[in-house]
């Protein structure tokens, strides 16, 4: 439904966006993610033709956007960052204006306004004029414009921005709802909507694409991912002498008052980790009161990936 091929944009001697290429097919939420200037923005509104790239080639519902650039259009529903919009005019003005321009008309208009409207929840600041909406209310009314016409792409750029805790999660819930049979890009710095929404995760950085995979693929690259946590009422000496007697169990480490972490004799190589943890546990006849293996944190790879702190990352 959506597809990148070597995408590529330069302003003047500056390449913001590198020969980026990626595919969202319909029933995916990919979440495109990046430090702030790595060209997340500017690859998002190339794909929406708002910028034409330098070099590269986009399709979107089979068609080129620089060959066919209506058609293309006309699959896609845009919420850009900072959500513009004509603040002089009242909401359902605005509204009615943009399904005129999106081809709708009549019953059909009538229809897709009610149903933005329910969706989005602004039938209470339906007459008031754009510039008097609160930030919430005015993304809101930017992302009622996005879906007026039912469009088979969404491209979501900082969707949550503005909102407040209860909207958020209101947000995320109706994105992850139209992600079942929409191809949806979501542009964010918040990991945990990451988390919450998308099937994919495709970081960016320096213009380059450094991952492109499941969300748990990518918690799995944090260095402590497979470790296991175990609670218990051990010194820490007393359990790194019984893991060093070749056990298939390395460092083991304390995080915090009764909370240890133990990594593989092997870096790496996690399987049979928990295993081995439970056989030393019970041959010693020690209690622990939880044990789990830890998934690694999205925050840290993130971290890792784009500030280059590891040899590892590109994929």
């Amino acid at each position: 439904m959506i597809k990148a091929e070597a995408l590529t944009k330069v302003f003047g001697e500056y390449s913001a966006v590198d020969n980026v290429s990626f595919q969202v097919k319909t029933g995916e939420v990919l979440g495109f993610l990046g430090p702030n200037g790595a060209g997340k923005s500017t690859t998002m509104r190339m794909l929406t033709g708002y910028l034409p790239p330098t070099s590269g080639t986009i399709v979107i519902d089979g068609f080129n956007m620089e060959e066919n650039p209506i058609q293309a259009r006309s699959s896609i529903g845009y919420l850009p960052e900072n959500a513009p919009l004509y603040t002089d005019m009242s909401v359902y003005s605005f509204l009615d204006f943009t399904a005129g321009i999106r081809g709708l008309r009549g019953e059909e208009k009538h229809k897709a306004l009610d149903n933005a409207i329910e969706i989005c929840q602004l039938d209470k600041v339906l007459n008031q004029t754009i510039d008097t909406l609160s930030k919430g209310y005015r993304h809101r009314t930017c992302f009622a414009q996005a879906i007026l016409c039912d469009p088979k792409v969404l491209v979501l750029d900082e969707p949550t921005d503005g909102l407040d805790p209860n909207q958020k999660h209101q947000m995320r819930q109706l994105i992850a709802e139209m992600g079942k049979n929409k191809a949806i890009i979501v542009s964010t710095h918040i990991l945990e909507e990451v988390e919450a929404i998308c099937t994919r995760v495709a970081i960016i950085d320096k213009g380059h694409i450094v991952f492109n995979g499941t969300p748990a693929q990518l918690r799995a690259k944090a260095p402590e991912a497979g470790a296991v946590v175990v609670k218990c009422n051990l010194a820490l000496e007393q359990l790194s002498q019984a893991c060093s007697v070749g056990n298939g169990i390395g460092q083991v480490k304390q995080l915090c008052d009764g909370t240890f972490m133990f990594m593989p004799a092997k870096e790496g190589s996690t399987e049979g980790l928990l295993p081995n943890v439970r056989k030393l546990f019970s041959s010693k006849g020690w209690d622990f009161s939880e044990i789990y293996v830890e998934k690694g944190r999205m925050d840290e790879v993130f971290r890792i990936i784009t500030t280059n702190e590891t040899a590892e990352g590109v994929i």
